[in-house]
């Protein structure tokens, strides 16, 4: 199993759900940053669960710096953040092991790896993984701000409840506020809709996705490496890492084949100095590289698939169909929690981005 990701800002996750421990190793970090650590909470604050629209299981998530760290500055070594796992109720998966639970990885997991994985709380494709995802991402993020480069999601629909757009006019303000909520959206009317839908769902034993948008402010242009390095292709990779997403989008996307291109091209102008398109259905990306746009993203979260119904299945032990309810503690929806997640893996990967464009050092050099 390889679950390493990166060139320059190069990224090793480990560990299982129900392990002693998870964490990330961070080998390409210059020396002599100085890291924020309680940005690094507040970040990790937004991945945990909270209300009857999460899990109940509850971690306090502090992250221990063993090493790359001394007297609040990076050493320029791997950077290790470990993360203890207290409360793990193993018992609700060990009796039910052979059965298979349906769009978990339950069965690929076991058939891969011939038994042998760690069939707790889902153990190394658990949710519980992007925690030191979301550790890894806040160092990320902090870097990136420190060069102007902003970074915002909000939950653009649950079902057929929408946010408000984006607005190009109020865009930082906008993701500032995002960035301090817990539920991310940017209309308290939208929020107050999804939080009942989200309830009534949970209240019914079952589960709900929805699309989360991301916009990313201040990107320089010249960001990318075609073909097999764009921000497309190095964004999606890192997207499709975060468990239930099933859908990626740059721009308008998909929106694209009910167009002609005289109505969809991004025409360029000046404005003083600076080129500008008149409109961004291309998500502030051509050919694969920045072109100083905001970037645009979607991502399509699927519901979560630990529903408390009654599910057809099979026993890989014994060879038959079963239907079984499952136990344990799980999410009605991991929308608002997957946002802080796809906010890191968006920075991780510009900031990889911009080190090969640049060189590892412009990570700690003044904007």
């Amino acid at each position: 199993m390889k679950s390493s990701i990166g060139k320059m800002f190069h990224m090793t996750i480990f560990g299982e759900s129900h392990g002693e421990m998870i964490g990330v190793s961070i080998d390409g970090l210059p020396a002599g940053i100085k890291l924020d650590l309680a940005y690094m909470n507040a970040q990790l604050d937004l991945r945990k669960p909270k209300g009857k629209i999460s899990t109940s299981r509850k971690e306090s998530d502090a992250p221990h710096i063993i090493s790359g760290y001394f007297n609040e500055h990076t050493t320029g070594t791997p950077l290790t953040i470990l993360f203890e796992n207290n409360n793990t109720k193993s018992k609700d998966y060990s009796e039910t092991k052979n059965v298979m639970r349906p769009s978990h990885a339950d069965y690929t997991a076991n058939e891969k790896y011939m038994g042998y994985q760690d069939y707790r709380g889902g153990g190394h494709f658990s949710g519980r993984l992007t925690t030191p995802i979301v550790a890894a991402g806040a160092i990320a993020k902090q870097i990136l701000a420190s060069k102007g480069i902003q970074i915002g999601s909000h939950i653009r629909n649950i079902a057929s409840i929408y946010d408000e757009a984006f607005d190009d006019e109020t865009l930082l303000q906008q993701i500032d506020l995002l960035n301090n909520k817990y539920f991310p959206v940017l209309s308290e009317k939208t929020e107050a809709e999804m939080m009942t839908y989200m309830e009534q769902v949970a209240s019914e034993g079952d589960s709900c996705g929805g699309v989360i948008e991301t916009l990313v402010a201040g990107m320089p242009v010249g960001i990318g490496e075609p073909m097999f390095h764009s921000i497309e292709s190095t964004l999606s990779q890192l997207l499709f890492s975060v468990p239930a997403i099933k859908g990626v989008e740059f721009g308008l996307g998909f929106e694209f084949m009910n167009h002609k291109g005289s109505e969809l091209n991004d025409s360029f102008y000046y404005e003083g100095t600076s080129v500008k398109t008149k409109t961004n259905h291309n998500g502030g990306i051509n050919g694969g590289i920045s072109n100083g746009m905001p970037i645009r993203i979607k991502s399509v979260v699927k519901p979560t698939p630990s529903i408390f119904k009654h599910q057809d299945s099979i026993n890989i032990e014994t060879k038959e169909n079963v239907n079984f309810q499952i136990n344990g503690r799980h999410d009605p929806a991991i929308i608002h929690r997957a946002r802080v997640v796809i906010d890191s893996v968006v920075a991780i990967g510009l900031l990889d981005l911009c080190a090969m464009r640049y060189g590892y050092l412009w990570m700690k050099e003044d904007k």
